[in-house]
């Protein structure tokens, strides 16, 4: 029994004693860093009576926080900081104390203070008689403060009225229909009093007001008169629209209407280098409409999203003729116009050297209509070595990439519908690619006609292939190659030989994402709720499907429909993609992930095309495998290795849950579990136990768990993810189906670096 036990506990040594320095490194002594009549600050917390006062909002006002904690568990920045000596004039002690973070010295005056902002701001709830108090108990030279919360009972509002001063103002907001948000309560008597209340409706009335004309208006021009005294935990609210503030010698108080006048464009540089129709489709003003304080900014935000354009600016001029007009003046800056660009990289596949060069250049003005032209050309070489029975022992792979985006959207009569309320740009691109391996040559043309439109607070991101063809093109296949893989009946694979023929593939498709997060907002205020939907929709070979059948097409020996010889793909795709966080402090965060697609060859078509196949494992799946080394099902590669064709599928299934923390400086670290795999439709025989069945596809889900470290750099993050599978479905007996459970690090680790976080 002995014997059998010595292994287990080996492999728990290393983590055991990595916990063990944790543990003692969170735990470090800091008070020789703590003044003689000070507190180190250890916890913080608010209480409140009642579940009708929340106290997520009233975290803000807390000065303090304790001591940053990785995983909410080890104070090891901290523990570094302490690490460090007394005297600050040795680098290696400053270089300690930047690395770690220094002992949040409890400040009684600044908590007292936050007692009184908090009680401010409940009172403002509509608690008029809310009550905070101070608990502190000091345990040696350590501090722990509560707030505790006493909201009393709520005062409602009993009488709301409003009162227009301006006589012309009154009929536009009866012309506009305005009701007080207040007064559309069903129950009066169940009318919270609220100052937040009160300047949301404040807030509501000058939007309204200045997205109808009246320029000059401002928040400052209404108030309330608030009477408490009425007894029984009710006021009578009065909300005030004052009359305009005219200049010392005029006598016209009302508030003006405005409407826009001339729009004119100016140009710094003195070159007029966008067309004007260009300029107007940017506009979202026009002639004679009543002003917008949204269309003026949304003018600015098109101006500024021209390729063509550096810096932009909008200005708005009051007549001085007194016909309350307002001309407009847009100021735009161009940016550089050509720009080149060169690549060198070397690759390394399974020890073959090999180097590629690309070189790019870019128009940002092409036809003086901000359009941006590209063109990219590639040419890549690779020594390969140790193959048998083939001629030629390089790789030579050439292509050139081109493409044009078009500020709008051209599509016939829906421009003028994306106009004001979207922006939409138009993309061509072209590609061509020739690849010359030792086992065969491949071609592949490419074309595409894509549209994509956001609406103005982007939260909703639209994408649509109107059309989308792949021509792949097999001019030679090598003797060897042919027998070997395709025509030899006891090697020969149908996914394999399906894409190494001459295949065409005509589709459209759709995307879309929601994101519940607006642009610009903050994270402190969404990031507790914060959400990202994806969908995306595609199909082929519907139409040449029809057409084969209105024509009366036959099909040849191998039952596929084709035009001039050449077969063509049909299929359906679906893929959802759910992502949500939970903002636990300003260094902690967990976020959930779940991902679903299902793709269905029909039709013409008994195997999707290589490239439209799901594959599992990789930095952004299941991160126990490496990418294409999981699936499908229980599926497992020859003599356990990995079988890049036979290891794809038509289902994929991805569930991830992530806790993300900050370590400091720039590195932050998580604490990831995976779950997923991918299944095939049909029940392929090179692919055996790899098709999807309601009955036992969940005992085929994969389960992963690790560690991760990011180096975040703000525009872009660095993440090193390191694995261990969990639960292994290509296996059948327990030893080898939960390595959780009999771990084995060299079969069961893997490392992933990416840049860009996994979801």
């Amino acid at each position: 029994m002995y014997l059998c036990g010595v292994k287990p506990v080996k492999r728990l040594i290393k983590p055991l004693l990595l916990l063990h320095f944790l543990i003692l490194l969170s735990g470090c002594n800091a008070s020789r860093f703590i003044p003689e009549d000070g507190y180190l600050l250890t916890g913080v917390g608010i209480a409140s009576e009642g579940t009708h006062v929340g106290t997520d909002e009233l975290q803000a006002y807390m000065p303090q926080r304790p001591n940053n904690k990785w995983f909410s568990i080890f104070k090891v920045p901290l523990g570094i900081y302490c690490l460090s000596g007394r005297d600050s004039t040795k680098r290696f002690n400053r270089f300690l104390r930047h690395l770690g973070e220094a002992p949040v010295i409890y400040d009684r005056e600044r908590t007292l203070q936050a007692c009184d902002n908090m009680q401010l701001s409940i009172r403002n709830m509509g608690y008029l008689n809310a009550e905070v108090s101070l608990r502190e108990k000091a345990k040696r030279n350590k501090m722990k403060v509560s707030y505790r919360i006493i909201p009393h009972e709520r005062y409602h509002i009993r009488d709301f009225t409003l009162n227009v001063q301006d006589d012309a103002l009154r009929h536009t907001l009866d012309s506009l229909k305005y009701r007080p948000a207040i007064n559309s309560e069903v129950d009066r008597r169940n009318r919270p009093y609220s100052i937040n209340g009160l300047e949301s409706e404040r807030g509501r009335l000058y939007g309204l007001l200045v997205e109808n004309g009246y320029y000059k208006f401002n928040k400052e021009y209404v108030h309330f008169r608030v009477d408490t005294t009425i007894g029984h935990h009710l006021a009578d609210v009065e909300m005030i629209v004052r009359q305009a503030q005219g200049n010392a010698d005029s006598t016209d108080f009302s508030h003006h209407r405005y409407h826009i006048g001339d729009i004119s464009y100016e140009f710094p540089s003195g070159r007029q280098f966008l067309r004007p129709k260009v300029l107007r489709n940017a506009t979202a003003i026009s002639k004679r409409q009543l002003y917008r304080e949204t269309e003026m900014h949304e003018t600015y935000a098109r101006m500024t999203r021209l390729s063509a354009v550096m810096g932009a600016n909008v200005r708005v001029d009051e007549r001085t003729d007194g016909s309350d007009t307002l001309d407009v003046s847009v100021s735009l800056t161009p940016g550089k116009i050509n720009s080149f660009s060169a690549e060198l990289e070397g690759t390394n596949s399974a020890g073959d050297f090999g180097a590629a060069l690309a070189l790019s250049y870019q128009n940002r003005n092409l036809f003086r209509g901000s359009e941006l032209f590209s063109v990219k050309l590639r040419g890549a070489f690779e020594a390969i070595k140790g193959l048998v029975g083939y001629a030629d022992q390089n790789f030579i792979e050439y292509s050139i990439e081109t493409g044009i985006t078009f500020p709008d959207f051209k599509f016939p009569f829906l421009r003028s519908a994306f106009r004001r309320n979207a922006q939409a740009t138009t993309e061509i691109n072209f590609a061509f690619d020739s690849q010359d391996r030792p086992e065969f040559h491949r071609r592949v043309l490419t074309g595409v006609l894509r549209y994509r439109w956001t609406r103005m607070n982007r939260q909703l991101q639209h994408r649509f292939d109107l059309l989308d063809i792949n021509y792949v093109f097999m001019p030679w296949i090598s003797d060897t190659f042919r027998e070997t893989y395709l025509s030899d009946p006891q090697n020969r694979n149908a996914i394999l030989k399906y894409n190494y023929e001459n295949l065409f593939i005509m589709n459209w498709s759709y995307h879309f994402v929601y994101n519940s997060r607006p642009l610009g907002a903050s994270a402190s205020n969404y990031g507790t709720n914060a959400y990202t939907i994806r969908i995306g929709l595609e199909t082929a070979g519907n139409l040449l499907y029809a057409i084969s059948n209105m024509t009366g097409a036959k099909r040849h020996e191998d039952g596929e429909f084709k035009y001039f010889g050449i077969g063509y793909a049909q299929y359906a795709k679906f893929d959802f993609s759910f992502c949500k966080s939970f903002l636990i402090n300003k260094n902690n965060s967990l976020a959930l992930h779940a991902a679903l697609g299902i793709a269905c060859p029909y039709g013409n078509s008994d195997i999707l095309p290589y490239e439209k196949r799901y594959f599992s494992g990789g930095a952004n799946s299941v991160r126990g495998w490496s990418v294409r080394e999981l699936g499908p099902g229980s599926f497992q590669g020859t003599d356990g290795r990995i079988d890049f064709i036979n290891q794809t599928g038509d289902i994929k299934l991805d569930l991830n849950i992530e806790y993300r923390t900050h370590l400091f400086w720039k590195f932050d670290g998580a604490a990831f579990i995976d779950a997923g795999n991918i299944w095939t439709i049909r029940d392929y025989k090179d692919q055996p136990g790899g098709q999807f069945r309601f009955d036992e596809f969940w005992r085929q889900i994969a389960a992963s768990y690790g560690l991760g470290l990011r180096l975040n750099f703000n525009y872009f993050i660095l993440r090193f993810d390191a694995g261990m599978k969990a639960v292994h479905p290509a296996f059948k007996d327990s030893r080898r189906h939960f390595p959780i459970v009999h771990p084995n690090f060299k079969r069961d680790f893997t490392f992933h670096f990416a840049v860009g976080m996994p979801f």
